[in-house]
């Protein structure tokens, strides 16, 4: 039964490691469309990222997630 045991535990480590990888990869991914999102935006908007402080672009996404909410309700 130790055997079995062993090998139980040895395939659950296997699984949890695929999963952590595949957690990884999604994030990974995420940062990718993030990032490109930010940049599309920033490029679209002629805007300059000397004047992107932190409560510049609070205040931009703020706008951009309104401007987003207004638009799926007119649909």
């Amino acid at each position: 039964m130790i055997g079995g045991v062993v090998m139980s535990q040895s395939n659950l480590e296997k699984q949890e490691a695929k999963l952590k990888s595949l957690n990884q990869k999604i994030k990974d991914e995420k940062n990718k469309i993030e990032q490109r999102l930010g940049k599309q935006i920033i490029s679209q908007a002629n805007l300059d990222y000397a004047n992107l402080s932190n409560d510049n672009i609070k205040s931009l996404s703020k706008k951009v997630s309104e401007l987003l909410k207004e638009k799926s309700v007119d649909h």
